[in-house]
């Protein structure tokens, strides 16, 4: 699975591709689901959410939404 970071740095067309990727993905899942040879549910649960995902950061790319990737920063220091 790709992260947050990673998935800013695609264009919106790789974005759209990689949606269409994982409904595919999703389409196989639900069809081992119902054959009852999906090993676990919650990657199904997990991939919906990478598609949500991706198609808000193609949105935020259409509409021209610049965000900054969250720093980590330790206990007691200041940003």
């Amino acid at each position: 699975m790709s992260t947050t970071s990673e998935l800013r740095q695609l264009t919106h067309e790789e974005l759209e591709a990689r949606v269409a990727e994982l409904k595919h993905q999703i389409f196989e899942m639900k069809s081992k689901l119902n054959t009852g040879v999906l090993d676990s549910t919650a990657d199904l649960a997990k991939t919906r959410r990478l598609v949500a995902r991706c198609r808000t950061l193609a949105r935020e790319k259409q509409m021209g939404i610049v965000r900054k990737a969250k720093t980590e920063t330790r206990k007691g220091e200041k940003e």
